[in-house]
């Protein structure tokens, strides 16, 4: 089985042409075993190419362990890149079905070379019932206790459930230790992802996330989403956002049509072969 291993600012990914797989693949197992840092390739997740009847190509994503989130930003980005360099579409502008609903990118291009992905990440969900999170209205400024602390957190839904807890140090958030507990909250019956963030003034925020599914990352392009979202609702930042995260900067901008557009980067780390079984 042929991979291309890409990254987002760090968030990688394992993209596998599967629209000729055998439909019986067990796309889980193979994610928990390719994914694994120290006996597979390793990788956050798999990003795979499939047929679409309804858009110019499809996209799942299977986490590291196993699992399948709706949709990820930074995943969105490298599949966008992979598709349009290697031919599956044939134009710098397309539609990617998604469990979350079709999803808009488009390569930016210098000299016919894509220097960044734009993605229209579409308009961003704040009722409960959506996210979702028990009670009725909107998710913002509410109590949750975790780990024996009181915390005021914030959800909203950007293809896939975020969680938004606001830190005074970046640097000294406790993703690691409050993250899993907040994943796990009763509050979000589908569990959530939780996105640590330091307001450094009205354009630009700092992030670390704990993904629900794969734990902590370099980067979430969904999380920065919601991030922005969520700064413009609560008065601390205007609607266009930078997002600092450990290896750059995404580019997110809430727009007067309500939907949210990332920019950022998509990056080749190799290509390979893996076996899908064990040898025989």
């Amino acid at each position: 089985m042929r991979f291309t291993k890409m990254h987002g600012l760090g968030n990688d990914f394992l993209v596998i042409d599967a629209r000729q797989l055998d439909g019986g693949t067990d796309f889980a197992a193979l994610a928990r075993r390719l994914c694994d840092r120290h006996t597979g390739v390793g990788a956050d997740g798999l990003l795979l190419v499939l047929p679409s009847e309804t858009a110019d190509v499809r996209m799942r994503i299977i986490n590291s362990d196993g699992s399948e989130p709706e949709m990820c930003g930074n995943g969105i980005r490298c599949f966008a890149r992979y598709a349009f360099e290697q031919g599956v579409v044939q134009k710098s502008a397309f539609t990617v079905e998604t469990l979350a609903g079709p999803v808009r990118p488009e390569l930016l291009l210098t000299d016919g070379r894509v220097h960044a992905v734009r993605v229209d990440m579409g308009v961003p969900l704040t009722d409960r019932a959506d996210i979702p999170a028990v009670g009725e209205g909107p998710c913002l400024d509410v109590p949750l206790e975790a780990g024996g602390e009181a915390l005021t957190v914030s959800s909203v839904r950007v293809g896939v459930p975020h969680t938004i807890v606001f830190v005074d140090d970046i640097e000294r958030a406790p993703v690691e230790r409050l993250g899993p507990l907040i994943e796990h909250a009763p509050l979000f019956p589908q569990r959530t992802n939780a996105d640590f963030v330091q307001v450094l003034d009205g354009r630009t925020v700092a992030l670390r996330t704990w993904e629900r599914g794969c734990g902590p990352t370099l980067a979430c392009g969904t999380g920065a989403c919601s991030t922005a979202v969520v700064c413009a609702l609560t008065g601390r930042t205007g609607r266009s956002v930078d997002v600092r995260i450990a290896l750059g900067t995404l580019h997110v901008d809430w727009a007067a049509d309500g939907h949210v557009y990332m920019t950022g980067p998509a990056a080749y780390v190799c290509t390979g072969d893996a076996a899908c079984g064990e040898p025989g």
